[in-house]
């Protein structure tokens, strides 16, 4: 297996089994990872959120996000799925076009990555980062302008330093996510009322 998070999900995508039209169901994709299932699964179904201007990709991975951070904050040791997310396809095509796009922007931070601060990265800090994770992924999962981007970061790079074994990256990453749902709903309702009384004043201008 390669160094480094994501040329380890590049190899994956390259030589997993896809169906006729390219795709590979979220269950075969599952099975096919081995150590670190959970923080390689969450990785690559977080960088479809991580790039502004990616659409539906999003909204197909969000909700096996949120429910692997559950099974993360329960103790599981491995992924399970239900049948109706095993049966998700996804376009394994666009994962690695996503995934090359992102090594492009951001594989300079993938590098300073390295095993520190290793206790944060065992069972029960997986367990901890698995409850916190929950947050930035039902943020992803609301279909609203900001909620996905900056939260799809924070849990790329939190999924990358559990993979890495670095306890740095799991806090920055999760630190990223939290403090942009905390300053999403602090300051949502105030852009929203903004937005209406922009709007209200552009219509009794017309």
């Amino acid at each position: 297996m390669p160094r480094g998070a994501l040329a380890k999900i590049e190899h994956i995508l390259r030589t997993a089994e896809t169906d006729a039209d390219g795709n590979i169901g979220l269950g075969a994709l599952s099975d096919a990872l081995e150590e670190r299932a959970f923080a390689l699964l969450l990785l690559i179904l977080a960088l479809p959120c991580c790039l502004p201007f990616v659409y539906l990709l999003p909204q197909i991975v969000a909700l096996p996000m949120v429910f692997l951070a559950w099974q993360m904050a329960r103790g599981r040791r491995s992924p399970w799925l239900p049948e109706t997310l095993r049966r998700r396809q996804l376009p394994v095509k666009a994962l690695l076009d996503v995934t090359a796009r992102v090594k492009r922007f951001a594989g300079w931070l993938e590098r300073l990555a390295h095993p520190r601060l290793v206790g944060l990265t065992g069972l029960a800090g997986m367990r901890t980062l698995g409850a916190l994770l929950i947050i930035p992924c039902l943020s992803i999962l609301v279909p609203l302008p900001l909620t996905n981007t900056v939260p799809g970061i924070g849990v790329a790079i939190a999924s990358a330093g559990l993979i890495e074994r670095d306890g740095l990256f799991v806090v920055l990453g999760l630190l990223v996510g939290l403090v942009w749902v905390l300053a999403l709903v602090i300051g949502g309702p105030t852009i929203i009322y903004f937005l209406v009384d922009w709007l209200r004043l552009r219509v009794a201008a017309a």
